[in-house]
């Protein structure tokens, strides 16, 4: 059938792996959502946000129906968040965010991730006061947005930083002031495309590129686990 065929099919192959693996992960982040917060999105900030991620990643509108309908269940109960810290090759700085119901599983496989690579997990709070806790919003800016007037518009919901970047907006605000500023976008008329909690490293360190093959293998073994919902580094 030819390499087209077998490209195309490979793609095709690649990109259902990866919905595979993601749409669990997106599912588990709205039902932690819907169980600490409520079922209804427009009265939970982060449930509202993890819809929204999941339907920017193409998540059937059944999935997450039934992500929000499984907090009430029992396996819900179960689900718990967890964080490791922990440091990789060449010294590098990582937090690892994961929601688990076998939280024993959990720590076995990311302590072994870090074992591989002569990495170790480090004591929780180890890392805590070298990354910035933020909210982030990004959004493509809409034509004729000034966003000068957007930034004293948003001051209120908790703004501490506004940047753009290759048509891309990023605001950022405490974390503490998610759901304050999810509601000052929306008052705004913004129809933000991807929300999160980051863990912002305070002194981004550069690593070489060989440096950054050795890491990106941890990265890539972390990143795959069920388990994890979100890698963060100190890489700039």
């Amino acid at each position: 059938m030819g390499r087209a065929f077998e490209y195309r099919r490979a793609s095709k192959e690649a990109r259902w792996d990866k919905m595979s693996k993601l749409f669990p992960k997106l599912a588990k982040s709205i039902t932690v959502a819907a169980k600490k917060g409520g079922a209804d999105p427009e009265m939970n900030a982060a449930l509202r946000a993890a819809i929204i991620n999941a339907k920017s990643q193409n998540m059937p509108k059944d999935n997450i129906e039934a992500a929000i309908k499984r907090a009430a269940g029992k396996d819900a109960a179960d689900i718990v968040e967890v964080s490791f810290e922990g440091k990789g090759p060449h010294g590098v700085l990582v937090f690892v965010d994961c929601a688990t119901d076998n939280n024993t599983r959990t720590v076995a496989n990311i302590r072994s991730y870090f074992n591989k690579v002569a990495g170790q997990l480090l004591p929780n709070g180890s890392l805590e006061f070298m990354f910035d806790r933020k909210a982030v919003f990004e959004f493509p800016k809409p034509e004729g947005l000034v966003l000068e007037e957007l930034e004293l518009a948003l001051i209120d919901g908790g703004l501490t930083e506004l940047v753009e970047e290759n048509g891309t907006v990023y605001v950022y605000a405490e974390y503490t002031d998610f759901g304050s500023m999810a509601q000052a976008l929306e008052s705004q008329g913004i129809e933000v495309a991807k929300s999160s909690l980051q863990r912002i490293a305070q002194n981004p360190q550069e690593f070489n590129e060989e440096q950054l093959t050795d890491i990106e293998k941890l990265l890539d073994r972390i990143e795959d686990d069920e388990d994890v919902q979100a890698v963060y580094t100190n890489i700039s």
